[in-house]
């Protein structure tokens, strides 16, 4: 019998194909992202990552690590490619400030699961110019990491073993914010606009 745990890793593999496809979109100029949710989405899951660790979660976490490791990828791509440039508002810069603010109170905390709910804080803080940027622009964003990031964040829930905050939370946030960020890229493909 197979044992539904080893999933994380099928997860994994695809999210990591998804991010392969943006760095390309990336470096050909045809996607634009956000600089300042590239960044912050390196350091939110990598610090969920660790203080689920830290809480005894083993395999289902990997999925969350594949969520801020894609991203430092993205990141410098996005540096390498001029034509890949998105215009940075105070929006961003806000949102930015705001998702730094919850990481630095988790520092504070040092508890695992108020780590976890910092860790999401920033990362939705740091969501929100790319999904305002996918919603009103769908053609400077490429959907592939945001449909295999969904993927993976499901694939977590088969290697899930305690049954705790730890293992659920971010694993239940990736899920959420990449059908978001699907559906935000691909509505116009799913219903057509309205003339």
């Amino acid at each position: 019998m197979l044992n539904l745990q080893y999933l994380v890793f099928a997860g994994a593999g695809a999210q990591f194909i998804g991010y392969l496809s943006y760095v390309i979109e990336t470096l050909r100029g045809n996607t634009k992202p956000n600089k300042v949710t590239w960044f912050l989405w390196t350091i939110a899951p990598l610090i969920a990552t660790f203080a689920a660790i830290s809480d005894g979660v083993r395999w289902s976490v990997l999925p969350v690590f594949m969520t801020g490791f894609g991203p430092i990828l993205i990141l410098l791509a996005s540096f390498l490619n001029k034509k890949s440039y998105w215009k940075l508002e105070r929006f961003d810069y806000l949102c930015g400030l705001f998702s730094l603010l919850a990481l630095i109170l988790w520092g504070i905390t040092k508890e695992p699961v108020v780590a976890i709910v910092f860790a999401i804080i920033s990362d939705a803080l740091a969501a929100i110019p790319t999904l305002s940027k996918a919603w009103k622009y769908p053609d400077s964003e490429s959907v592939g990491p945001f449909i295999t990031g969904l993927f993976a964040g499901l694939t977590s829930f088969a290697a899930i073993k305690i049954g705790n905050f730890a293992e659920y939370a971010f694993p239940a946030w990736i899920v959420f914010i990449n059908t978001c960020l699907t559906f935000a890229i691909l509505k116009n493909k799913i219903r057509p606009p309205a003339r």
